[in-house]
């Protein structure tokens, strides 16, 4: 029986996927739990029209992330850090700083738990973040530390 997901099932499949089960595992289990639908005409006709939305939201947010990853990289952002005499600063500068540095000069609010930075940032410099937008889009955004 040919049955479309409604929901993601372990060893079968992902959402608003076309799989073919035997007939007791999906009346007896998958369409009454509401894992599943029949994949009758009407059903098939209505799981087109929400893939065509889906790839039109994906479509619309691709294009966002270009444009906000386009800003991103016209220039470093400034992160302000006490330092000592020696141009050590106290502290280490943090994705949370990253993000609101991003917030205050740039104009768009990143999670900072999306925020990941290579090295130890000890130092007054030029360092470089990696920013995970989710659905494998990341864009690298450089930072420069300087002494208040």
């Amino acid at each position: 029986m040919d049955i479309i997901l409604i929901k993601d099932v372990d060893n079968l499949g992902g959402r608003n996927e076309l799989v073919k089960v035997k007939n007791g595992y999906a009346r007896n289990f998958l369409i009454p739990q509401g894992f599943a639908v029949e994949a009758n005409p009407s059903n098939r006709k209505q799981l087109e029209e929400r893939l065509k939305v889906a790839a039109k939201k994906e479509a619309a947010m691709l294009a966002q992330i270009n444009s906000v990853v386009a800003k991103l990289q016209e220039g470093p952002v400034k992160i302000g850090a006490k330092t000592g005499t020696s141009g050590k600063i106290f502290g280490s500068v943090t994705p949370l700083q990253i993000s609101r540095a991003i917030r205050d000069q740039k104009g768009y609010d990143i999670d900072r738990r999306k925020i990941s930075i290579t090295d130890d940032v000890k130092e007054l410099g030029t360092y470089k973040a990696s920013i995970d937008f989710g659905n494998g889009q990341t864009a690298t955004v450089d930072f420069e530390v300087v002494g208040e």
